[in-house]
């Protein structure tokens, strides 16, 4: 079957999934992700749907075959297949006969007493509906997602995640092992620890009290319990390279910098920071201030490993947020500025004035499109020149490259602190060019 993946790690996971699946697998046609992370998102994957139709005449959902299948957060709500699809999509609604609406997992379906469930103590449902959760995964890239915490309590007032993914629970530390040593037998040797809220796995909630923030330090009071997680990980398993998808910040503490230090984590971390003014970050009902964000990049910046790999940080940063004044936007840049982010995933904000809506489309002081273009341009040459230095400064540093592309004596893919590396911008020290192989090289530009 063909697929198309739109939007986050969390949906090339389920698609490995759905992919997988005994309801999927002897089945043909096109599987599309899709994404509602902004107004333009949707369009786009709606765009492919109406595009496959057109391009794919003979499509039909007669007895499964030759279908089309959506899956992803324009799917579903609750995790399960949105009734109300084809109304909240009219513009698909022509292609009505020919969709199939999936909902998130293709495990969780049969349960008919789904909301009685979701009432059960979060800790409990892990081990009982979620083991053996991705047994039969394609390789990704010749990695391995793993998802190790489910849904979202914080109502983010630009988001719509809490409302399609429902609350927040992890995921047993055994299961996750499981998946890993899986993985370790099949040869695999990167896994990425992924989902929303992934810092906060093992806590009870997302969306802790407003007064277990100290404004005055800047840290939570509640701790993160991801380092736990990580340390029994690497107690009890060997793969070479675990990397550690986006976190929010608010849960990163002292014993998490620590676990930072192994060298089989990856020296390269990614903040769902989102802004550096306190006010926005208010707006947005995020649970952290500009002190908190200050404490844990600049912690993160002095990490001092023993491999001596220069530290990676890329950031995710909403531009031109209701409200935003000139100074707000001056406070983001300083952040990348002054912590050396080395890429941003800069989002335009989105009002998601088109099917769903979020709660910030209707704030007043909405910016001008004038300011958001200029806005958008200004962040992103920043991003890229502080990028650029980056790169500069790891020239004739010596790293590992697990190969994820190899034809003849091409190769290309990434190093432990994400630069993108190939056969003609590294020089090999020790290798073997091949699909899965860890090499050694030292970047050459």
């Amino acid at each position: 079957m063909e697929y198309k993946v739109f939007g986050c790690k969390v949906n090339k996971y389920y698609t490995d999934k759905w992919l997988n699946s005994e309801k999927l697998k002897w089945k043909s046609g096109i599987f599309i992700a899709s994404c509602v992370v902004t107004d333009n998102a949707k369009r786009k994957w709606i765009k492919f749907v109406k595009d496959t139709f057109k391009t794919n005449p003979h499509l039909t959902s007669s007895k499964g075959r030759g279908t089309v299948f959506i899956s992803g957060c324009g799917a579903f709500k609750d995790w399960r297949a949105q009734e109300d699809f084809f109304e909240l999509y009219p513009e698909l609604k022509e292609y009505k006969n020919k969709i199939v609406i999936l909902w998130e997992d293709p495990d969780e379906v049969d349960i008919k007493n789904w909301q009685k469930i979701l009432t059960v103590k979060q800790k409990q449902i892990s081990k009982n509906k979620i083991k053996n959760i991705s047994k039969s995964l394609l390789w990704l890239y010749t990695k391995k997602f793993i998802l190790i915490q489910w849904g979202c309590d914080s109502f983010c007032t630009f988001c719509l995640t809490v409302i399609k993914r429902w609350r927040h629970f992890s995921r047993a530390k055994e299961d996750i092992l499981e998946d890993i040593l899986d993985f370790e037998k099949q040869g695999g040797k990167e896994v990425v620890l992924t989902w929303i809220n992934l810092a906060a796995w093992g806590l009870e909630t997302t969306n802790p009290p407003s007064n277990s923030l100290s404004i005055k330090e800047g840290w939570f009071k509640i701790k993160s319990r991801l380092w736990e997680l990580l340390e029994y990980l690497l107690e009890n398993s060997s793969i070479p390279r675990i990397r550690i998808s986006s976190m929010g910040p608010e849960f990163i503490d002292e014993k998490c910098f620590e676990i930072f230090k192994n060298t089989r984590i990856y020296p390269h971390f990614h903040y769902s920071v989102q802004s550096w003014s306190s006010e926005v970050l208010k707006n947005m009902k995020r649970h952290y201030n500009w002190e908190h964000l200050r404490n844990v990049l600049k912690k993160t910046m002095n990490l001092e490993r023993e491999d001596w790999v220069k530290i990676s940080i890329w950031a995710d940063i909403i531009v031109w947020f209701p409200g935003e004044t000139k100074k707000d936007f001056g406070q983001s840049l300083d952040l990348i500025k002054n912590y050396w982010i080395k890429k941003v995933h800069a989002f335009p904000f989105s009002g998601h004035e088109l099917w769903e809506n979020v709660p910030a489309g209707f704030f007043e002081n909405q910016i001008d499109w004038k300011t958001k273009k200029e806005r958008m341009w200004e962040i992103m040459n920043l991003s890229d020149e502080i990028r650029e230095e980056f790169i500069d400064k790891n020239i004739w540093d010596t790293l590992e490259v697990l190969i994820e592309v190899a034809k003849e004596w091409k190769w290309k893919w990434w190093t432990q602190n994400y630069i993108e590396a190939n056969s003609d911008n590294f020089e090999i020290i020790s290798w073997k060019i091949e699909k899965n192989e860890i090499v050694i090289w030292k970047l050459i530009k």
